[in-house]
C-alpha cells in the first residue's frame, strides 16, 4: 500500500528547482489541496513518473509562455499549478492537476496521449511522456487519465485510481 500524497510531494520536491523564479518569469506556485485518503495498492515509482510528466509539461508551458512577455507582465497573474485529491465513491481516488496557463485547443487535447505526439520544439520533447503516463494509469493500475482544457484558462488532468485489493 502506498500514500499517494507522499509520491506527489516527492515529485514536487524533485521539480523545485524548475518552479523557482527565473530571470524571465516569476516563481510557479504549486497549491496542494489534499483530502484524507486511504493508502492504495499501486506501483509508487510508476505513479511518481506520471506526476512528473504532467507537472514537467505544465512547467514547460509556463516557460514557453514567458518568452512572449516581460517579467512584470507575468507577475500580474500568479502562475499556478493546483493539485487536488479526493475520495471518489468508496473504491477509488481522484487526483486533479490543474494549471492556469494558456490552455490547449480541442484538437491538441484529443492527441496528447498519442505516442510520439508533441507540441514542443524539435529536440525539446519526445512525445512519450503523456503516452507513458496514460499507459501506466490505465494498463498498470486499471485507472483513468483524462484531460480537459480551455483556451486562456488552463488545463486539467484527472487521474482516477482504484484503491485496490477489494478496497
Amino acid at each position: 500500500r502506498s500514500n499517494i500524497h507522499e509520491g506527489i510531494d516527492g515529485t514536487i520536491l524533485i521539480l523545485k528547482h524548475r518552479l523557482k523564479s527565473k530571470d524571465y518569469r516569476p516563481e510557479i506556485q504549486v497549491v496542494c489541496n489534499y483530502e484524507v485518503l486511504p493508502e492504495i495498492y499501486c506501483f509508487p515509482g510508476q505513479l511518481n513518473q506520471v506526476f512528473m510528466n504532467i507537472l514537467a509539461n505544465a512547467i514547460d508551458m509556463f516557460d514557453e509562455v514567458a518568452q512572449g512577455y516581460s517579467f512584470d507582465e507575468l507577475s500580474a497573474k500568479a502562475q499556478q499549478i493546483t493539485i487536488q485529491t479526493s475520495l471518489a465513491e468508496s473504491d477509488s481516488i481522484e487526483i486533479r492537476i490543474k494549471d492556469n496557463g494558456k490552455g490547449m485547443p480541442e484538437e491538441i487535447c484529443a492527441k496528447v496521449f498519442d505516442r510520439k505526439f508533441t507540441t514542443k520544439a524539435v529536440g525539446k520533447g519526445t512525445g512519450l511522456g503523456l503516452a507513458i503516463a496514460h499507459q501506466v494509469v490505465t494498463e498498470k493500475h486499471g485507472g483513468r487519465l483524462t484531460v480537459a482544457s480551455e483556451m486562456g484558462q488552463g488545463t486539467e488532468f484527472l487521474i482516477c485510481l482504484p484503491i485496490g485489493k477489494d478496497s
